[in-house]
């Protein structure tokens, strides 16, 4: 019991490290913020597919990454929680996945990308119209859809 925790804490760490660092090399680039958004960090929110430790190290790591990038305190908020929402919604999709025919698995497995991107059409455009100013929102909603899609579909 005690090994499976600390492969637990290991594996989540790990995620989170990885999140952290290629969000700030995408910032460096200038794409891991604003109104046009492509986070190669992104890439890991199917990892709860296969892992339940990948869901609070994505959360973690993105609420770091967001700390150390500079975004403003609603985007530290919500967009941590769109990641953890969408990656809540990659695992479950994982466990349903669980006992099902080959055929069935390949669907789940091709969905897996679709919870963390839904999460974030819908929770960061409001984020970005109100932390930034970024208008319109038909707009946001239309490229952060795009970098989700790009990033981890």
């Amino acid at each position: 019991m005690k090994n499976k925790n600390v492969l637990y804490l290991t594996q989540a760490a790990m995620i989170a490290a990885l999140y952290v660092v290629l969000t700030m090399i995408a910032n460096a680039l200038g794409i891991a913020s604003g109104n046009i958004q492509v986070r190669f960090s992104e890439a890991l929110t199917v990892l709860p597919f296969l892992t339940p430790a990948a869901v609070p190290g994505l959360f973690i790591g993105c609420l770091i990454a967001n700390l150390v990038t500079g975004a403003m305190l609603p985007d530290i908020i919500f967009g941590s929680l769109a990641t953890l929402i969408g990656a809540i919604g990659t695992w479950m999709l994982g466990k349903a996945a669980i006992g099902k025919d080959e055929k069935q698995k390949k669907l789940f497995t091709w969905l897996s990308p679709l919870p963390p991107i839904l999460a974030n059409a819908v929770i960061i455009p409001p984020v970005l119209k109100y932390a930034y100013g970024i208008i319109p929102m038909w707009f946001s909603v239309i490229t952060v859809t795009a970098g989700e899609i790009i990033s981890c579909g």
